[in-house]
């Protein structure tokens, strides 16, 4: 069997291969793929693979806006964080999806309900419009506030007065605008989907920057951007090449 993950957290995209050769080592991943656009180039220059792992959210987008420029015929299992309302839909639909966190024994669970398939390419095909429409129905509920242990106590920020999120190490923080930073426990790739897309932008594998805080911006030559951050996070902040574009037209919006 041969199989392509979409995932735009490497980690996460990591440990999920990680847990399928656990489980099978002798499964082919042929491939790793982090965005909407990416992936629309890798299916259309490759043959259909045995089967996707797919996650919901991309860096530049829903990943649904994929059927929307190639046509898949693969079986597909999600991997989402969506809550019961929207896993319902995907029940509906007869196509299997991973709650996040993924455990081993869940991946076990859907390999073997593909491998049960009598015909896995005769999967009848998943509407996507019709899930992309019930998920866009839902009212999004951003974080307005973090609970902070600070020493031997609690506090509470509000989400106005975070500058960025900064991920080094493997451990993430929130930095205030007035320079304090405190570790939190989610990652980025979970922060993404916590946070009000008009006001925060993923940069960077390490940064997740608000709107205000962006006191300059530097271009370079090949569209290279530079970031003056406020407060200073103490070393030089680009944002990647891949998201420039978006980046540009987040700016505009």
């Amino acid at each position: 069997m041969n199989i392509v993950i979409i995932e735009d957290e490497e980690l996460a995209a990591f440990r999920l291969e990680s847990m399928i050769l656990k489980l099978d080592p002798t499964i082919e991943v042929l491939a790793k793929l982090e965005s909407v656009e990416t992936s629309v180039a890798w299916l259309n220059n490759n043959d259909d693979p045995d089967l996707i792992f797919l996650d919901i959210h991309l860096e530049d987008g829903l990943s649904f806006s994929i059927f929307d420029q190639v046509q898949v015929k693969s079986p597909i299992i999600f991997t989402t964080a969506f809550d019961e309302y929207a896993i319902k839909a995907f029940r509906l639909n007869s196509i299997d999806y991973l709650l996040k966190p993924i455990t081993l024994d869940e991946l076990e669970r859907s390999l073997e309900k593909y491998r049960a398939l009598v015909n896995p390419t005769e999967v009848p095909p998943v509407d996507m419009q019709a899930l992309y429409q019930i998920i866009r129905k839902k009212e999004p509920e951003y974080r307005s506030r973090f609970s902070i242990v600070a020493g031997q106590k609690i506090k509470t920020i509000p989400i106005e007065e975070v500058a960025y999120f900064h991920a080094d190490e493997g451990i993430v923080c929130l930095v205030t605008e007035k320079k304090a930073k405190y570790p939190v426990d989610f990652s980025l790739d979970q922060l993404c989907e916590q946070l009000d897309p008009k006001v925060w932008f993923r940069i960077n594998r390490q940064f997740i920057v608000k709107l205000s805080a962006i006191e300059n911006i530097h271009v370079y030559p090949k569209s290279k951007l530079q970031l003056e951050l406020q407060p200073t996070p103490g070393s030089e902040v680009f944002v990647s090449l891949d998201k420039v574009t978006r980046f540009k037209e987040w700016l505009n919006a």
